[in-house]
């Protein structure tokens, strides 16, 4: 009998999963899902939405900073060998897969070898945060915009916090938890300590925490309420929206329980 698996290359889909909720994936995704053979899992990704792919083989290949990752080449040679077996090969990712996943590396080394892929977009954790607290990321009365920043550069440099703060615009800073003091204390140099900001750990998920406060207080309220990754650190005066609209106190707010409309 005929293995018709080598008859055809497959194809890559870099999948986002968004935050963590399933509801929250698009159809697009489910059906890239539904047809999968091979399923490459994110640590930080809902490992629920293994149920969702009912054909597939599941290969975790988690990457978590500070800790035993599966190096990323690896990642690559695996989605690369599996479609030239003709196996549909689903990457997933948390959140968008183009905000600060390497999609950039993954798809370049697909380009190299290539393998046909597809994107699917999803929600990023910046904007599952944003729904939590219930603000707009750019209230016009606010700002003109909003600038996605990672804290864990690859040369291990900080970003130009006083360049950014300057902008006047909200940050929505990624992977900045094991530096939040420092960063904070930079912008602040730049910016109002009583500036609000919030940080939100586990956002759109059914773990989500979050705490509300200002530049000056913010990495002390998220250290006492126990805080860490992965957490987005908003920054911005939008954010007053969260803490003005539901009366808190801008010093001393902690949320442990996720809003639904």
């Amino acid at each position: 009998m005929n293995d018709t698996t080598n008859a055809r290359t497959g194809t890559v889909t870099l999948l986002s999963a968004g935050p963590g909720d399933l509801d929250l994936l698009t159809l697009k995704a489910a059906k890239a899902l539904a047809r999968a053979g091979i399923v490459l899992l994110d640590d930080l990704v809902n490992p629920e939405i293994a149920t969702l792919a009912p054909q597939a083989r599941i290969i975790r290949v988690g990457k978590r900073g500070g800790c035993r990752s599966t190096p990323q080449a690896f990642i690559e040679r695996l989605m690369v060998r599996y479609a030239r077996k003709g196996h549909d090969v689903v990457r997933v990712k948390g959140g968008d897969a183009l905000l600060f996943g390497r999609a950039g590396e993954e798809l370049a080394a697909l380009h190299r070898a290539g393998v046909p892929f597809e994107i699917v977009n999803g929600v990023s954790s910046a904007f599952a945060a944003a729904a939590g607290l219930g603000v707009s990321l750019t209230h016009r009365d606010h700002c003109q915009g909003v600038i996605f920043v990672t804290a864990h550069l690859r040369d291990h440099s900080e970003p130009d916090w006083p360049a950014l703060a300057a902008t006047r615009m909200t940050l929505a800073i990624y992977m900045g938890m094991s530096r939040i003091e420092g960063l904070c204390a930079t912008l602040a140099q730049t910016l109002s300590r009583q500036t609000p900001a919030a940080v939100v750990q586990w956002a759109g998920s059914a773990q989500e925490r979050r705490v509300m406060g200002t530049l000056g207080n913010i990495a002390a309220l998220a250290q006492a309420a126990g805080l860490g990754s992965p957490a987005i650190i908003l920054v911005g005066d939008a954010i007053g929206e969260a803490i003005s609209l539901d009366s808190f106190d801008a010093h001393a707010t902690t949320l442990p329980v996720l809003r639904r409309a």
